[in-house]
């Protein structure tokens, strides 16, 4: 892969002559990563729509602002890491980005699941934790390949039926959040087995009651038990 870090103690702005590399696949501008940038983004500018091949993008730990709309245009996009920035929205235009399977977005300042994110019909990895976000849309369920779900430390009072439709979910992280009650089917999860893999559902830090924090301790049987249960009543 053609790829590219960029790196210096005195850049105030990325170098223009990058956006005319045009078969770059994988380009780092993130701080936190070796090599890299000694300062940090506040805006990406618009001429990352000329870099068509980029399949990986790191900007992560920068202080990124806002993301323009030309990087809908990058339709090769895989990968994209924008993690530790401050950003308090996505451009509609990311919902474009039809080949992307991982996104990276923890530790910003977003309030809710940007609506475009739910367009993204490849995602297997999706980490919004540490935001705060107090919503999920029920358009959630269109991430039918959605694989692991990280909203740790937001604040969540409560959860769409529609996640419940995310048949694929092996690792979903809900700790540290506000909510009091699950989906009536969150039990069909069969594949968050906490039973077997503790790491693969979480919900310490939040005041459940329905149910309880003892029934979600014995993972998707449990928990369908404890709902069915309540149906006889």
């Amino acid at each position: 892969k053609k790829k590219l870090k960029i790196s210096g103690r005195e850049l105030l702005s990325v170098p223009k002559q990058v956006f005319g590399l045009d078969q770059l696949q994988v380009l780092e501008m993130s701080p936190e990563r070796e090599s890299c940038l000694r300062y940090r983004m506040e805006l990406l500018p618009q001429e990352i729509g000329r870099l068509r091949n980029l399949t990986c993008l790191y900007m992560d730990s920068n202080n990124l602002k806002k993301i323009p709309a030309e990087i809908g245009t990058l339709s090769r996009l895989e990968r994209l890491t924008l993690s530790n920035n401050s950003l308090s929205s996505l451009p509609a235009e990311v919902g474009a980005l039809q080949r992307l399977h991982s996104l990276h977005l923890a530790n910003n300042s977003l309030t809710e699941l940007p609506a475009p994110l739910c367009q993204l019909r490849s995602l297997t990895f999706l980490d919004v934790s540490d935001n705060k976000i107090d919503t999920i849309p029920s358009s959630i369920r269109h991430l039918e390949k959605l694989e692991t779900l990280l909203l740790l430390f937001n604040s969540l009072e409560s959860l769409p039926e529609d996640v419940c439709l995310l048949r694929n979910l092996h690792t979903l992280w809900l700790g540290n959040n506000r909510l009091r009650c699950l989906p009536a089917a969150f039990g069909e999860l069969v594949n968050l087995d906490w039973g077997y893999n503790y790491c693969s559902c979480n919900f310490e830090g939040n005041p459940l009651e329905s149910p309880p924090p003892e029934v979600c301790s014995r993972g998707p049987e449990g928990i369908r038990g404890y709902f069915l249960s309540l149906r006889r009543i």
